[in-house]
């Protein structure tokens, strides 16, 4: 198992960090993604640019401080805990993403590649938020 962690900060309030991380409708804003689809209120597959689908399921959700949901597809499987908080008027995030392979030999880039993830979220989120 490979543990990730990804702190960032925002010039702006928690509410809008939230909305934007939280949705399942407006996701053009992820550079990695084609689209998402939502299958009910805690289940929803976020698909690459190239279709490759990984199914999430939300495990808990307290609005603008805390958002968890276990993910897995052909390759992995994991958990992700996002930490939201705001402070001196700019809003905190702190993610976590713990992940297991399926596959023995993608355990050698494992970490490697889900930091590079986790950097491409965060840079995509602050253009999003437009800081």
């Amino acid at each position: 198992m490979a543990t990730v962690n990804k702190k960032a900060d925002f010039p702006c309030d928690i509410q809008k960090v939230w909305d934007v991380v939280t949705s399942l409708v407006n996701t053009a804003w992820r550079s990695d993604l084609s689209r998402v689809e939502k299958i009910n209120d805690r289940q929803f597959v976020e698909y690459t640019k190239d279709g490759y689908p990984t199914t999430f399921t939300v495990t808990a959700e307290e609005p603008y401080k805390r958002w968890e949901f276990d993910m897995e597809n052909a390759n992995m499987k994991g958990h992700w805990t996002g930490i939201f908080s705001e402070k001196n008027g700019r809003a905190e995030i702190d993610f976590t993403e713990e992940v297991t392979v399926k596959n023995i030999v993608m355990k050698l880039f494992l970490k490697l590649y889900l930091k590079k993830q986790q950097e491409r979220y965060i840079a995509d989120l602050r253009k999003a938020l437009g800081s």
